[in-house]
């Protein structure tokens, strides 16, 4: 009996099962990071020597981590070029600024999307606008993330080639038994599933957050709307129209010398380029004005007769709304900075330090003592303690402190998150990842090397440069996968998943039709929740098949019950990478997945094991 009990305590299942257990727990103590965590299961993987190190490593080469990480990428991409805000502006627009709306859209958008491309890649592409979205509607991304990655899990069950477990399916059915799926085999499943997620997603998105969290979500950073309204912007800013006999068009903004003869300072050109406008403000005072081009001008001299001079010069006033300056600055940018002592910046004004010309950006307001200095602000001495509100181009913005030490950026405002540094590009951004749709759909390349076009095309039309993809990558989501991985392996060689399909095998097999399919996919589930579910397919769609052979069943209601079961992976964050992508964006722990997950995955379940029989007769 010793002996026995000596051999079950040295068998290398045994020892799987303990460290698959003991990680599981770690990932529901919320201590340690969850990436941490992978690579403790790593490492003791490999002391153990139950894998081999070629084996524990395996996920660093695997394609799928790779697609992962580039499309990353991509929905970087999406974002630097404004693609992602016009996204998600759509939606508020469509949704008029309503929740439910906007979760309804959102579903329906990335169910769609995922029914002809990897799921991973719209989630991927979405996270973002569900980011952007958040922030516009001042709510959580708890939200929102968890419905992003239902959808994502359900398009896997709209059509055939939406998700690999169906392939796998439809494969091991064919060889077995010489059948097949069609393209829209398995549609009237997932559009059920899909509207019933819609549903069960409005009555439960309030269990992810609570008034605390979302307080949390808001902004401490100052907002360009508070430094407009700290500044009175409003009500000296204006806007003019270039009529088409103007003495302005041809001349370059720095040869018109409006700031020294008028007290007027132009701060952006708003001009419409391919149907949309095109707001300039890098490299202003070499800008050549246009017919037609919209100025907007800082009339920092309050006695100046405006009328008069529009009519001097054939200009046509035009009104400036509230939304103005939030919709220009998503390229254009406001930050507050002061001069550092014992600058040379103490004692010279804007035009002594040839401000706009040596940094590309303008000086619209000045606060000395807490109050606004009025008049002519180019000519205004700094002095220390000044608070400096600077008007241009998000880029060199950002350059500011790299350019100068003479001046110091106080605070950036909460909208430097939302800029656009490659707007120009949008319509490349969009035939990239046209491109990159198209490949996946056709099949004439690898996903895979599809994403890697995709990457490069961003580079090449300069959507995004190296720094910003590689930050662009969320490195603990991919170590967690990678760490996840050699389970996978080590369950399958050390015989744990033979194990238990044969158990459920001689449990289940004199049992009903309808009990039989929910034991099969109650077990896809419950191995779903440790290794792929691409790996759960090959493992259970040919024991699924063979039981309808042994009970004389059609074995299709079978096969399509393992497919379905593989792609409801809703009940944890390592279940699919579509869980893991959303885990860091949207701030959930472990045990948010689990709650919103389990009661999810068995209403899939029953609308299953009761629809399948139907569409599929035994």
């Amino acid at each position: 009996m010793n002996e026995q009990l000596l051999i079950w305590f040295q068998s290398p299942l045994l020892w799987v099962v303990a460290l698959l257990l003991g990680a599981v727990f770690l990932f529901m103590q919320n201590k340690l990071h969850m990436d941490v965590i992978a690579l403790l299961v790593m490492l003791l993987f490999c002391l153990s020597g139950i894998l081999s190190l070629d084996e524990v490593f395996a996920g660093f080469s695997d394609p799928n981590v790779i697609l992962i990480a580039l499309l990353f990428i991509v929905g970087e991409g999406l974002v630097r070029t404004g693609v992602a805000y016009q996204v998600s502006e759509w939606l508020m627009k469509v949704a008029n600024n309503s929740e439910i709306k906007v979760l309804i859209l959102l579903m329906l958008a990335v169910a769609g999307l995922g029914s002809f491309m990897s799921s991973t890649g719209v989630v991927a592409i979405f996270i973002p606008v569900v980011l952007m979205i958040c922030q516009q509607m001042n709510i959580s991304p708890k939200r929102l993330m968890m419905p992003l990655s239902v959808a994502g899990l359900i398009s896997g069950m709209m059509t055939l080639i939406a998700t690999a477990p169906n392939l796998v399916v439809n494969a091991e059915l064919a060889r077995i038994d010489n059948l097949r799926f069609s393209f829209f085999s398995f549609t009237p499943i997932g559009l059920t599933i899909l509207v019933i997620g819609i549903f069960y997603m409005l009555l439960v998105r309030r269990w992810l957050s609570s008034s605390t969290e979302d307080l949390k979500q808001k902004q401490k950073r100052d907002s360009i709307t508070d430094l407009i309204e700290e500044y009175q912007l409003h009500q000296r800013t204006k806007r003019f129209v270039v009529k088409s006999n103007s003495q302005f068009i041809g001349h370059a903004v720095e040869d018109l010398h409006l700031r020294s003869n008028y007290g007027l300072n132009i701060l952006a050109i708003e001009r419409w380029k391919h149907f949309r406008p095109l707001f300039i403000a890098a490299s202003l005072g070499k800008t050549e004005i246009k017919e037609k081009d919209i100025l907007l001008i800082d009339v920092a001299n309050p006695d100046l007769d405006l009328s008069a001079f529009c009519h001097l010069y054939h200009l046509e006033p035009t009104e400036i709304r509230n939304t103005h300056f939030n919709e220009q600055l998503k390229s254009v940018g406001m930050v507050e900075i002061t001069p550092v002592p014992d600058s040379v910046a103490i004692g010279r004004s804007a035009a002594e330090l040839r401000f706009r010309s040596n940094y590309g950006l303008n000086v619209i307001g000045i606060k000395r003592n807490g109050e606004l200095l009025q008049g002519h602000l180019v000519e205004e001495p700094y002095k220390l303690g000044d608070q400096l509100l600077v008007i241009g181009d998000w880029k060199l913005i950002r350059k500011l402190p790299d350019r100068t030490k003479d001046f110091f950026v106080l605070d950036y405002p909460s909208e430097i998150e939302r800029a656009v540094p490659a707007r120009s590009q949008s319509m490349h951004a969009i035939l990239s990842v046209v491109t990159m749709v198209v490949l996946m759909v056709s099949g004439v390349v690898p996903n895979v090397v599809a994403a890697l076009i995709a990457c490069l095309m961003l580079g090449k039309f300069r959507c995004i440069d190296a720094k910003s993809a590689y930050d662009s990558i969320h490195w603990a989501s991919l170590i967690l996968i990678v760490g996840m991985m050699p389970f996978s392996i080590a369950l399958q060689k050390t015989g744990g998943v033979d194990l238990v399909v044969n158990f459920m095998i001689n449990t289940v097999g004199n049992m009903g039709k309808h009990w039989i399919l929910i034991s099969l996919f109650i077990l896809c589930a419950v191995v779903g929740l440790f290794i792929s579910n691409t790996a759960t397919a090959i493992l259970m769609a040919p024991i699924a098949i063979n039981m309808a052979h042994q009970l004389n069943l059609s074995p299709v209601p079978f096969a399509m019950t393992v497919a379905i079961a593989a792609s409801a992976a809703f009940m944890t964050p390592i279940s699919s990478p579509v869980n893991t992508m959303v885990l860091g964006p949207g701030g959930y722990k472990f045990g948010d997945f689990i709650k919103i997950g389990v009661p999810f995955t068995i209403l899939v379940m029953l609308v299953t094991v009761f629809l399948v029989p139907v569409l599929f007769p035994f």
